[in-house]
């Protein structure tokens, strides 16, 4: 197959076979989307539905002495002011951490984390009561009306700050704010290489905190049918059936038949819509004591404070060198703020997750990575795109351009003599890449990049600085291993599509139906997609880790067969023949010998007619995909920045990517997902801050007045291209994950061409954003020097 080359505004193929797979096609979804169409919780009408107001913290850190709710209680409309102690009388459980068997050096420490807060609160934004009326106008208005009288207690929001002796304390259980402790790899073998070695660079980066601002705010729904006793809780999440997992199990205490989570269209979540939220417990809760669904929209205000945050950590590495400029070993040691509380997934992106990529592409033999988990009175921090493997790669990536710069050689050779040639190769820590062409996404970059240096003389005239960045990225992609797919006919004709994956805007409808229609040889009209429902499908992993289309793709081929192997063995009872004789092709099932034939539309009608334990209804077939290997997408950036020394103002004036996703089931579909994901990283570097108060521990960035986000005119016309010729061995059609490459890979690129612009005037460090005032100070730190 040969390369995608694109464009921003034009994207082709060539050599290119399959029908489907492998076709860019118009997304399916879209249709209804651009129509207004789509069905989000905000669209859901539910008649006689109460509507919630959250009462929120304004303190990081206080201690609750008294809340008034009288007033709000008899003021009009209003049906419910509840408060933690209504939570604790009705014995609803706190917010579990879904992931407590890592195997972290130190035992992981999770603090009850109450969907009303009882006693103290820990952060800006913590719910402290939840107003039910009848009416969101009305339940506003009773919310201003409930008066909590708080003892405030000093907090702290800094990593650093909350690691230092003498730091207010955020948890008992947590005698020094630290979370957890996780170790891989022996520190030992890798002291003793950096004793040895002819080169030792240091160096101490940040990765910035992040919002993740999707378009859609969060969202519940929350209904109770006191005749079956069962709730049903409708989100703008992501991941139901974990979700519906972790309320049954830890908070509600019921059997999970007796919980129904729904997800409608969701609008955008980057990991933090897979998150338990304590509004979900709420209106749950709310709705089963009222006996009326309740209802909850949060503002882009609450999903500022009270929606999980993204990175956010410190690290300090040692990077050992031979006199030849080889890799010897990598000393890494990471403080990652947790925030407040211990969220859903939280400890797996700064161990597991982060570890898994260290190192990225380069033979390292010898790694030691350590990790703690820090408290700090700030919102909970969770998997935002990329979830660890953006902060590895930044290290890895500024760390060779760092230690190019202080040993005197280019940092392109010093990537090319230390890069991964041979395969299958075995990391340090402990994963097995099966295949790549790594240096040959460098010789793609070196090649964009030429005639830099008159443009670099041109930006000079204008008085302007131009820098050159490059960096390469590994991302292990998995997320949660197996995945479950179902196909069925349904009476109407349609082919239900059901896997147990969710779209935040991925473009699941499409693709699904591609890999669906491919395998049965049937238009793309005749599928109708499902997803988010526990009741349709009882099982599935979600949303994350750029797993959808490696675990749930495959999962849906292997549907597509099981069904196929059920209509031929209807169809040969039919047609009075053994199965053997029985071939599919296109809809049609044929006996050769005889000429028989029998569509599969025909069989799926007699299947309702015939149902029995050995004939099931619909002609349908569930299969569960079990794997848990990793896809290893890779890829080299190239970035050009134009810097105004005067303001400090960045133009990111040109963004190249050549990267490799295996097999590309949909490629147009496949740069959507980069793209964003590169813009996000943009996002990262040179713009996205979630910033607090050292003293008071309130968000200063908590509004898009005081946030920034990267919009249309800061991001150019993207370049490169895509290449299938590596297809993973890791699933059987051969993808994989692009869902996070494009975090991963931004912000080393442009943090690199940042500094490749302003080391000759003498900066030697800049951390993330890259904003004019960050950078306007470093030019007159080093010009004073």
């Amino acid at each position: 197959m040969a390369a995608i080359a694109f464009t921003a505004t034009q994207f082709h193929t060539t050599g290119m076979t399959e029908p489907l797979l492998g076709r860019s096609i118009n997304r399916l979804e879209d249709a209804r989307f651009v129509r207004g169409r789509g069905r989000y919780i905000a669209d859901l009408a539910t008649p006689n539905a109460l509507h919630g107001v959250v009462v929120r913290s304004p303190h990081a850190h206080a201690r609750i002495r008294q809340i008034q709710a009288d007033a709000a209680r008899r003021m009009p409309g209003v049906a419910a002011v509840l408060t933690g102690s209504d939570l604790a009388a009705d014995h609803i459980g706190p917010l579990p951490c879904a992931v407590t068997q890592i195997p972290m050096t130190t035992p992981l420490v999770v603090p009850p984390c109450h969907a009303l807060a009882r006693d103290v609160v820990r952060h800006v934004g913590e719910p402290v009561a939840f107003v039910v009326a009848d009416s969101a106008e009305s339940a506003r208005d009773a919310a201003e009306a409930v008066v909590v009288d708080y003892e405030p207690l000093a907090p702290v929001v800094a990593i650093t700050a909350a690691v230092t002796s003498g730091a207010p304390l955020i948890w008992p259980e947590a005698s020094d704010n630290i979370a957890f402790r996780f170790n891989r790899g022996e520190i030992g073998p890798v002291e003793a290489a950096i004793g040895r070695a002819a080169h030792v660079v240091e160096c101490e980066l940040v990765n910035n905190r992040v919002v993740a601002a999707p378009l859609e705010t969060r969202g519940a729904l929350g209904e109770f049918d006191a005749s079956s006793g069962r709730l049903h809780l409708t989100a703008s999440a992501a991941g139901a059936h974990a979700i519906r997992d972790l309320l049954a199990d830890s908070v509600f205490r019921i059997p999970r038949e007796a919980l129904r989570v729904s997800i409608p269209d969701v609008g955008g979540g980057f990991g933090m819509k897979n998150v338990l939220y304590p509004e979900w417990v709420l209106v749950l809760w709310a709705a089963r004591r009222l006996g009326r669904a309740v209802k909850w929209i949060g503002d882009r205000g609450e999903d500022f404070v009270a929606s999980v945050h993204g990175r956010d950590s410190i690290i300090r590495a040692r990077l050992a060198l031979d006199r030849n400029g080889r890799f010897l070993a990598l000393d890494t040691q990471v403080l990652a703020n947790l925030g407040a509380y211990v969220s859903t997934v939280a400890p797996v992106v700064p161990t597991m997750a982060m570890a898994s990529a260290m190192g990225g592409v380069y033979d390292i033999p010898l790694i030691a990575f350590q990790a703690q988990g820090v408290f700090t009175n700030t919102t909970p921090v969770d998997a935002y795109r990329g979830a660890g493997k953006p902060e590895s790669n930044y290290l890895i990536e500024r760390l060779i351009d760092i230690a190019a710069a202080q040993l005197g050689m280019e940092a392109l050779a010093l990537r090319r003599k230390n890069i991964v040639s041979r395969f299958p190769y075995a990391s340090a820590m402990g994963l097995t890449v099966e295949q790549g062409s790594f240096a040959h996404a460098i010789d793609h970059a070196v090649a964009a990049a030429e005639g830099f240096k008159a443009r670099q003389k041109s930006s000079r005239a204008k008085g302007r600085l131009r820098g050159l960045g490059y960096a390469c990225f590994l991302e292990t992609a998995r997320g949660q291993p197996n995945e479950v797919a179902e196909l069925g006919f349904g009476e109407d004709g349609l082919i239900d599509l059901k896997v147990g994956t969710h779209s935040n805007g991925q473009g699941h409808e499409t693709t699904y139906a591609q890999i669906a229609a491919h395998a049965l040889g049937l238009p793309l009209e005749r599928f109708r997609f499902r997803q988010g429902d526990t009741d349709d499908l009882d099982s599935g992993g979600g949303h994350g880790g750029a797993r959808s289309m490696h675990q749930g793709g495959t999962a849906l081929l292997m549907a597509a067969e099981g069904l196929i192997e059920n209509a031929r063995r209807l169809a040969a009872r039919l047609l009075q023949t053994g199965v053997d004789a029985v071939n599919y092709e296109a809809g049609l099932l044929r006996v050769a010998a005889t000429g028989q034939e029998i569509s599969v539309d025909e069989v799926a009608r007699v299947s309702y007619q015939l149902a029995s334990d050995d004939v099931a209804p619909g002609l349908a077939h569930r299969a569960t995909h079990l794997c848990d290997r990793y896809t290893f997408p890779n890829g080299c950036h190239v970035a050009e920045v134009e810097i105004d020394p005067a303001t400090g103002e960045v133009k990111l004036a040109r963004y190249v990517i050549f990267d490799d996703y295996g097999r590309l089931l949909d490629p147009r579909l496949t740069l959507g997902q980069v793209h964003g994901g590169v813009v996000q990283g943009i996002g990262q570097a040179l713009f996205e801050h979630a910033l607090y108060d050292v003293e008071t521990g309130q968000i200063l960035s908590g509004s898009l007045m005081d946030y920034a986000l990267p919009r249309a005119d800061d991001i150019p016309s993207f370049e490169g291209s895509l290449t299938p010729d590596f297809p993973s061995k890791a699933n059987r059609l051969g993808v994989k994950g692009s869902g996070q490459a494009g975090a991963i890979a931004a912000p080393a690129t442009i943090m690199n061409a940042v500094m490749n612009a302003l080391t000759p005037l003498g900066v030697t460090h800049l951390d993330m954003p890259a904003t004019p005032s960050r950078i306007w100070h470093a030019i007159e730190a080093a010009r004073l020097r």
